[in-house]
């Protein structure tokens, strides 16, 4: 099934579209901590392997979605009708019962003001908002004790559910109660009826698991001289696999592997495949929390492939600093590519643990709708949404540029955000990740009922 393909130096589409095929057709969904994300694993390594690299895998704990039925009910007219519904990753089921609740609406942009979410306590919370922004939100929500939550995605006003998960590091200090994703129309339907009563039965939930990062390493001549790595993750949320999001980037790494194995170079370059990106980036957070003390900081450049192959869309490029941005678009723009540059920096996507380790970081990604991608976190996330040709394009791009790095010395840029830029970043570090302790892997708490 998963045979390794012998490299032959070209980055082509033909070479994207056999390995999505093979992440996405043969192996299919890739939840942390699963059977099929250790498949993708270990058919990553293999390739890396194959490409001349030199390959390890570091494992870490994780808390498995395991979800064999779930039904949300909403009461409307007199009658019970169901809705559709996703269990967030790192929220509790509700132990095969069914948890019946009056519903109370929580608007996520302004509710928090209020002095007081008393009013909260037993409810089915409509929280119309897909994030908790802070700790403190995330604390006084549990500190409510609501008896369930119902998440709708403000980003994406469809019929579909959007799968997502809730913060490792908010639930393991504030513990849980079960929170499931409902579509957007479909929240919008039911509060415009004038629903006043849900229920929610979920048998399964979370379990203790272990997932990994898999590290390839193509050594440098000059071990001073720094490191280029080059980071997308293999995991995908609940019921879908994640053709864009991301294994557009896993088949660029691996690509890349092999374009860049045979050139000379100075720098290290590294590719790494990260577990357990879609919990916050749990495994690229792992990562630099075991290897920080090697000495990251200042040690070179991570570039972060994840969801940049969208048919009809336009390339998105983040850097920590401007010199960066420049150089990086410079390398598109010479194939034809030209990104819209931010000097931003998402707290959502790999490359961030690597900018509170004080690394120069990129992303590159690619959006079609104002709020990213219309199929994001959903089962269309299909080989049908994504152009190889374009990932190779622009992967190939990217890895000539890091080739003339990497053939350098010195760097053309500084290897850390400016200033601003690493303040922000090290109050989200901490407040969104738990910061350098982290969750530590602990379980999750008791549910708050």
């Amino acid at each position: 099934m998963m045979r390794a393909i012998k490299p032959d130096g070209q980055l082509t589409g033909r070479m994207i579209e056999k390995h999505l095929r093979c992440l996405c057709n043969e192996i299919g969904v890739r939840l942390a901590g699963s059977r099929g994300e250790r498949q993708a694993a270990d058919y990553i390594a293999a390739q890396m392997r194959a490409a001349g690299a030199d390959v390890a895998i570091e494992e870490f704990p994780v808390r498995e979605r395991f979800v064999q039925a779930e039904k949300l009910e909403i009461r409307l007219g007199g009658k019970w009708r169901r809705f559709p519904c996703s269990l967030l990753s790192n929220t509790p089921g509700t132990a095969g019962k069914t948890l019946a609740a009056p519903i109370a609406f929580l608007d996520a942009q302004t509710g928090y003001q209020r002095q007081n979410l008393g009013f909260l306590k037993g409810k089915a919370v409509l929280h119309f908002g897909s994030h908790i922004q802070t700790a403190d939100h995330y604390r006084r929500l549990m500190a409510a004790k609501p008896a369930f939550l119902m998440f709708a995605d403000v980003r994406y006003p469809g019929k579909v559910v959007t799968a997502d998960g809730m913060f490792p590091a908010y639930t393991a200090k504030y513990g849980a109660v079960p929170t499931v994703s409902v579509a957007y129309l479909d929240a919008w339907d039911f509060m415009a009826a004038g629903a006043r009563a849900a229920r929610l039965r979920v048998r399964g939930g979370m379990r203790a698991g272990m997932s990994q990062n898999v590290i390839a390493e193509l050594p440098g001549a000059d071990a001073g001289a720094g490191v280029i790595i080059f980071g997308a993750h293999h995991d995908t949320q609940a019921d879908s696999v994640g053709a864009d999001d991301n294994g557009t980037g896993v088949a660029a790494i691996m690509a890349l592997a092999g374009m860049l194995a045979g050139r000379r170079r100075r720098k290290t370059i590294r590719l790494i495949s990260f577990g357990a990106e879609e919990q916050l980036s749990a495994g690229s957070a792992a990562y630099v929390r075991r290897h920080r003390r090697e000495g990251l900081s200042g040690a070179g450049l991570m570039i972060n492939f994840d969801s940049f192959g969208s048919r009809l869309g336009w390339t998105t490029l983040e850097a920590s600093n401007a010199r960066l941005a420049g150089f990086l678009a410079d390398c598109l723009q010479k194939h034809d590519i030209y990104p819209k540059v931010s000097s931003d920096m998402c707290p959502y996507a790999d490359h961030f643990p690597f900018a509170a380790a004080g690394m120069a970081a990129a992303y590159i990604g690619r959006n079609n709708c104002a709020a990213g991608r219309f199929f994001h976190h959903r089962p269309d996330d299909d080989l049908s949404r994504v152009s190889c040709d374009l990932v190779a394009a622009t992967a190939a791009a990217v890895g000539r540029g890091a080739a003339r790095l990497a053939a350098r010395q010195d760097w053309p840029f500084k290897l850390q955000a400016d200033a601003q830029l690493r303040r922000r970043v090290e109050r989200a570090w901490n407040e969104m990740f738990g910061g350098w302790q982290g969750w530590g892997g602990r379980p999750l708490l008791k549910n708050q009922n």
